[in-house]
């Protein structure tokens, strides 16, 4: 009885060591996930999204058919955070969370559909009345093959970025833009109600962004006052001076900037400057 009891609890013991072994054991998954975080102007926009392979097989038009709803990945359906209104392709959506659908074309534009329903796991639940937006996107065939579905921004500017999804031989892609300059200008104007007035920064915003360039001149004298060893601020005001029309100030300018770039062996603003002064003189 006793050799019996003990050959039981030795099967007991191996059983259960047997099933913890088998609970600890980690697998990597067939499609893995990742979270990109994006920076557009001032706020941020967050993209988390399942990556799957081809693995020789037939994607678009096979594996995936053309004109169903897809999952646009694999998994769950990707989702994206806009921290703040955006206009994706001429239509305004609130910020928010969105799952992501699309329709595979097997020519043209795709469709891509902004779900508002962000937390599903494949398009088997897909529901046309919980769509927010369906729009077109341009789809276009590429050379080489995308072997891991690929999200990405591109073409990332202070007022929009486009967002890309690329797999086998196929890239789609959508404008999301953003309108920060009222808020952004709003900021400018009472930080220089402060003692510490961003005359520099506020300068390159309004060239970059195309607003009043005297506004930004103005800034750009105040903030190289007393200057003898910033070539940068000479760049910047330089380039200022010579999109207001001023050729002959950017010249003067950009050449006190070489001059200070040199004495700190900074090759970068050397170059910077002389560019400068070589468009100022064509």
């Amino acid at each position: 009885m006793k050799k019996r009891f003990l050959a039981l609890l030795a099967a007991g013991v191996f059983f259960v060591s047997i099933s913890q072994l088998q609970a600890q054991v980690k697998l990597p998954q067939a499609s893995s996930s990742t979270t990109i975080e994006q920076s557009i102007g001032i706020k941020k926009v967050s993209l988390t999204y399942q990556r799957p392979n081809v693995n020789d097989r037939v994607i678009f038009g096979g594996l995936e058919p053309y004109d169903k709803v897809w999952r646009t990945g694999a998994n769950n359906i990707p989702s994206i955070t806009f921290a703040e209104e955006v206009t994706i392709e001429g239509h305004k959506v609130p910020a928010g969370t969105y799952g992501i659908f699309s329709i595979p074309k097997k020519s043209g534009d795709w469709t891509v559909i902004l779900s508002k329903n962000a937390n599903q796991w494949g398009a088997y639940q897909y529901k046309q009345e919980e769509d927010f937006l369906r729009f077109p996107a341009k789809a276009k065939k590429l050379n080489d093959k995308v072997e891991t579905f690929t999200m990405a921004f591109e073409n990332v500017k202070p007022n929009g970025a486009d967002l890309t999804f690329a797999w086998e031989n196929t890239k789609v892609s959508f404008h999301i833009a953003v309108d920060q300059s009222k808020e952004i200008m709003a900021s400018i104007d009472e930080a220089m109600k402060g003692e510490k007035k961003p005359y520099f920064q506020a300068a390159q915003y309004y060239y970059t962004n195309d607003l009043d360039i005297n506004k930004a001149l103005a800034w750009a004298n105040e903030a190289d006052k007393g200057n003898t060893k910033a070539p940068h601020i000479k760049y910047w005001k330089a380039k200022i001076q010579l999109k207001a029309g001023d050729k002959a100030g950017a010249v003067k300018t950009a050449t006190e900037g070489v001059t200070m770039a040199k004495a700190a062996n900074n090759e970068e603003y050397v170059k910077l400057n002389t560019q400068v002064i070589d468009s100022a003189k064509k």
